[in-house]
């Protein structure tokens, strides 16, 4: 197995030259790109000495698994965050806590699409179970456009017992299920919340179910009975958003 890692597109790579420069080893370009998106990525990789070459769009196109828009990077490994990580990007955190919890979402893509919206939105880690979930990976990375690159990603072995302790900690916990009583729009989520998010199909796990506090659901009108992963997160995580904006006096 291969030391360094292949990421691509211009969102992922530049997101690691701006935060994690030292991870990249080399940059690759597709011939002919002089563009104003990749001379800022020259201008990155010139400040942060990484070397940049050149290769053949047709050879990029072998090399990597998706539209890699020209650029490629090798980069070390991926770090997910371990559990014990927790307390500490907790304590680095102003204002009310919001994670984000996906149980068992196994597609990278809605992965990479979770951790982009939970990164907009200010969560402060995502949060999966190692086995049965997705991990970082080149499409994660892609998708998440730089995303990947921010926001801490945390594995943990035991879910239930990893929200039982955020519980102790003061953090509420709210699960997401169709059939609850009450709408996301009903729960106050200005406290320290952590938003649950079940696989698609299968939602939640019953031990996961039942270590949350509140149950809600998102109303739906029309003829679909529910909605992708990445989309219901986008809509909940922004609900907590609006509620937490500072009132102004009127």
């Amino acid at each position: 197995m291969s030391q360094w890692e292949t990421i691509y597109g211009v969102h992922a790579v530049e997101a690691l030259l701006r935060h994690h420069p030292k991870r990249v080893k080399q940059l690759w370009l597709a011939q002919g790109r002089q563009d104003p998106r990749v001379q800022e990525l020259l201008q990155l990789a010139e400040q942060a000495r990484v070397p940049v070459g050149q290769r053949e769009r047709r050879e990029l196109d072998e090399w990597v698994e998706g539209v890699h828009q020209g650029v490629v990077a090798e980069v070390s490994p991926s770090q997910v965050w371990g559990e014990n990580a927790l307390e500490e990007i907790l304590a680095r955190g102003t204002g009310p806590a919001l994670l984000l919890v996906l149980d068992g979402v196994t597609d990278p893509h809605n992965l990479g699409a979770c951790l982009r919206t939970a990164e907009a939105a200010g969560v402060q880690a995502v949060i999966v179970p190692k086995d049965k979930s997705a991990t970082l990976n080149a499409t994660v990375r892609k998708v998440a456009c730089g995303a990947a690159e921010v926001i801490p990603l945390v594995a943990v072995t035991n879910l239930a017992r990893t929200l039982e302790k955020l519980q102790q900690q003061g953090l509420w916990v709210v699960g997401t299920a169709g059939e609850a009583s009450q709408e996301i729009y009903d729960l106050d989520l200005r406290g320290p919340t952590v938003l649950v998010m079940g696989a698609e199909g299968r939602g939640m796990r019953r031990l996961t179910r039942e270590h949350c506090d509140y149950l809600a659901r998102l109303p739906m009108a029309g003829s679909v009975s529910s909605l992708n992963v990445s989309v219901a997160t986008g809509v909940c995580l922004f609900e907590a958003v609006r509620q937490r904006r500072p009132q102004t006096a009127s």
